[in-house]
């Protein structure tokens, strides 16, 4: 997670905060079109990789409008899911990383269909459905435990969900031709990347979240003068090191702090060892 790091370090004041509150706009103007000039959005703003080297580069962001679910009902129910999902995991993760992943969703449907088409010859018109399922996936990976009703009765947890249709794309990856496997990988891609390629994913949890919060909060209230990161292990702090860089140790319980040089050598303090030491583990 180094990269990501200090890719926010650098442009975390670019990211658009309350992103889902824009791309819920958006589907509630794609909705309105496909209630009253159906057949508009195929034509002019779907993902077409043919149109698009011919030219119509708008459509490698119009087509984000298309909204989710069918039927006037059923989509305002699915707008209003990704709505709270996408907003929960900006408030886990940050705005910045939040876009990340959205933007990097967008960017595996784009090249999904380009692919498809300049090495297969075939015309993929990929919609907002595999953006919407990366972000269910996202959600069941940071909120396992938490329930849905199934059919608004049946309550299920979100992690029996999306294994479930793990299953169905894991099918269609074995089964599917080439254009289909193609397809799966790319636009979930930014799924594959931050929960399998990442090695830190436990700063993305909620607990951990909540503790660097709470932590945050103390640091607050803290008189000028005094410093903000101290290493439990040395004891030396941003004062003493201008240019030492400080971590939160994931397997520690409590709000633990220590510098780049005891962060991976400390030993980690629990209930059965309520004391820190420099050792080796």
């Amino acid at each position: 997670m180094r990269f990501f790091y200090n890719l926010e370090r650098r442009f975390r004041r670019y990211a658009i905060p309350n992103l889902m509150y824009y791309i819920i706009g958006m589907y509630g103007v794609g909705l309105l079109m496909e209630l009253f000039a159906p057949g508009f959005y195929m034509q002019y703003l779907a993902l077409d990789a043919q149109k698009i080297l011919a030219g119509q580069v708008w459509r490698v962001v119009t087509f984000m409008i298309y909204p989710p679910g069918g039927g006037l009902f059923m989509s305002l129910i699915s707008m209003y899911l990704y709505y709270m999902l996408g907003g929960n995991l900006e408030r886990v993760w940050g705005s910045f990383r939040f876009n990340v992943y959205f933007f990097m969703g967008v960017i595996g449907h784009v090249a999904a269909a380009m692919i498809v088409y300049i090495f297969m010859g075939q015309r993929v018109y990929l919609t907002t459905a595999f953006l919407n399922y990366s972000l269910f996936f996202a959600f069941a990976a940071t909120f396992p435990d938490l329930e849905f009703l199934l059919f608004f009765v049946i309550p299920v947890k979100a992690k029996w969900l999306a294994i479930f249709n793990g299953i169905y794309f894991l099918y269609e990856l074995i089964n599917g031709n080439m254009a289909t496997r193609v397809t799966i990988l790319m636009s979930l891609l930014n799924f594959f990347i931050f929960f399998f390629l990442t090695r830190n994913g436990n700063r993305f949890h909620p607990k951990e979240i909540k503790r660097k919060h709470d932590f945050r909060k103390q640091m607050k209230s803290m008189p000028q003068g005094g410093t903000h990161h101290k290493c439990a292990v040395c004891g030396r702090t941003e004062k003493d090191s201008p240019g030492l860089e400080f971590r939160y140790c994931s397997k520690c319980e409590g709000s633990y702090e220590y510098c780049s040089e005891h962060l991976y050598t400390h030993k980690h303090v629990t209930s059965d060892h309520p004391t820190t030491g420099d050792t080796n583990n």
